[in-house]
């Protein structure tokens, strides 16, 4: 038995045969053309774009009516993309000017952006990379007429016997479906993160899953007995019976569990001592609230708006931005939506700025970003903010300020609201009386001064991603440092209740809307520092609240539990 270790993704147990897929074997020639080789190779890698779109296409219309709302929407995502001049006219120019071959250019200009989400900050839009290359993968595949390269479909469950377990370099959601007839129980990837998009779509069929386990399809041979641990991030090849035999016993514990969630969408997250927690949902795209409203949240806690400006050439006008959050906002009829404004900075490109040779910041992660940039950016930041107050006249809307270190950027946020509110009414638009102001306590500074912060805003939000990662000097998403990043460090968890009984003291909403939020390993530590509001990925909703109605009394408010 070998055992290979690489980043938990989506929890469970999966046990079965592994299906290697090879990583996509595109040889790209780099060539230059002659002049009166141009319109030939033109007219192929505009014909692989169409087919692309077409492939897109009939997977998206061809989606099962069960098929996870996330599937369909990360399906739209890959269209987006080769709708995107980024990836559709540049390549063109790079064969007109330079003389590139058709794949030389394709594969440059997918490199370039790439590169451009791998040097961002965020680790969610760190992991679009993976995105842009699976959809550049998916146009050489058609430019080579190599439609098997991707490692064929698996066998029919029937033939094996067993469950499979996919082994893959990497894998698209869409492509995901071509497994839908096997009995397809989880998958192993040597690239990839908790946040992929097919890492999420992993979490949304509850299907186990390890990324980033680095040389997988090397060291797992086709056939080989696996089985992958969700949990922990291990997988175990061709394992001895008494390895066996404990996940199998595992494996059904988790499927009784799973059968018994289903019961709870529809009745309260209270605990046993009677006290009713929120339970609220994060999304990135406005089609992630279909998931929101099917897991019965209680709102929408966290809404990152970066996916409305990436990956475009130009900014989003306020219509299409207003028409994104009203569809939230109607969708979530009358519970609460929580708005953060754009969360970008100087090292991820927006359309205005698109300059692939522009100089990253030296340390994006303490560059203008976020709230920083938005200040620095007027007329964009009131672009957006009169789009969410719009969206406010349709229902309760609250403004989410990320990265707030210093009193001045609250001042300063909020005299940008009350400007884009006088704007809205010098136009005879409608917007809410009264919006909510709050702010991300993700940077540690703003913990330590939230006494002098409180006054000023409404509520409060603590993004635990960014905060462990400032705490403790930590990338998650650098492997050689990876294994440090610990949610559960003493000093994250003094400034997590430091920052919630200090907004319990003053009578201000505090909620944790990072990945801690969903992962009920924390719930209980969570409620015991006397949370009362959680936010997550709609995924996560029922196993948490399956842990909190079995949660005993949060303690005293004056009880200490750091030393618990």
């Amino acid at each position: 038995m070998k055992t290979l270790s690489g980043i938990p993704a989506s929890g469970g147990i999966a046990i079965g045969r592994a299906h290697v897929l090879a990583a996509l074997a595109v040889e790209v020639s780099h060539h230059f053309i002659e002049p009166e080789q141009l319109d030939a190779e033109l007219s192929r890698f505009d014909a692989a774009v169409e087919l692309a779109r077409t492939e897109l296409a009939e997977v998206r219309q061809n989606l099962e009516h069960d098929a996870p709302t996330e599937l369909g929407a990360f399906i739209e995502v890959h269209e987006l993309m080769l709708a995107d001049p980024m990836l559709t006219v540049a390549p063109r120019t790079l064969i007109t000017e330079r003389r590139y071959n058709a794949a030389w250019a394709l594969s440059t200009q997918v490199e370039a952006l790439a590169k451009t989400f791998e040097d961002m900050d965020d680790a969610y839009l760190r992991e679009r990379s993976y995105d842009v290359r699976q959809v550049g993968e998916r146009i050489l595949k058609h430019m080579t007429q190599d439609a098997g390269s991707s490692g064929g479909s698996a066998r029919p469950a029937d033939e094996l016997g067993e469950d499979i377990v996919i082994v893959a370099h990497d894998i698209a959601p869409a492509d995901m479906l071509q497994f839908k007839e096997t009995r397809f129980a989880g998958f192993v990837t040597d690239l990839g993160g908790v946040t992929s998009h097919t890492a999420i779509v992993a979490r949304s069929l509850q299907l186990p899953a390890v990324v980033a386990a680095s040389e997988a399809t090397s060291l797992i041979h086709q056939d080989d007995f696996i089985i992958v641990d969700g949990h922990d991030g291990r997988i175990y090849v061709n394992p001895d019976a008494a390895t066996r035999e404990r996940f199998a016993r595992k494996a059904a514990e988790e499927r009784a569990t799973r059968a018994a969630l289903g019961s709870l969408r529809h009745v309260p997250a209270v605990t046993l001592a009677g006290e009713l927690i929120e339970l609220a949902a994060n999304i990135e795209v406005p089609e992630d609230v279909d998931g929101a409203v099917e897991m019965n949240a209680d709102g929408i806690g966290l809404f990152r708006t970066e996916f409305l400006f990436m990956g475009r050439k130009q900014l989003p006008d306020e219509d299409e931005q207003f028409s994104a959050y009203a569809r939230v906002v109607l969708a979530m009829a009358g519970k609460p939506v929580v708005i953060r404004t754009l969360d970008v900075g100087a090292d991820k490109t927006l359309a205005e700025e698109v300059d692939l040779q522009a100089v990253v910041a030296p340390n994006p992660a303490l560059g203008l970003r976020a709230i920083r940039y938005c200040l620095a950016k007027p007329e964009m930041f009131r672009t957006q903010l009169r789009a969410i107050l719009r969206a406010s006249a349709l229902g309760p809307v609250k403004i989410l300020i990320p990265m707030v270190a210093h009193e001045h950027e609250v001042d300063q946020a909020r005299a940008a609201i009350e400007r884009a509110k006088k704007e809205l009414k010098a136009r005879g638009e409608k917007c809410a009386a009264s919006v909510p102001v709050g702010a991300m306590i993700e940077i540690p500074a703003a913990a330590l001064i939230l006494d002098r912060l409180l006054p000023k805003l409404d509520f409060c939000s603590i993004g635990t991603n960014d905060l462990i990662q400032y705490t403790l000097a930590i990338d998650r998403a650098d492997a050689e440092v990876a294994h440090l990043y610990d949610p559960a460090h003493p000093a994250v968890l003094h400034l997590i209740e430091h920052t919630i009984r200090t907004c319990k003291r003053a009578g201000k909403p505090v909620s944790v809307c990072g990945e801690m939020a969903g992962d009920i390993k924390y719930t209980e530590r969570l409620l015991a520092m006397g949370l009362t509001s959680f936010s997550m990925h709609a995924g996560c909703i029922l196993p948490v609240k399956s842990v909190i109605r079995g949660a005993g009394a949060s303690p005293a408010p004056n009880a200490h539990v750091m030393q618990a």
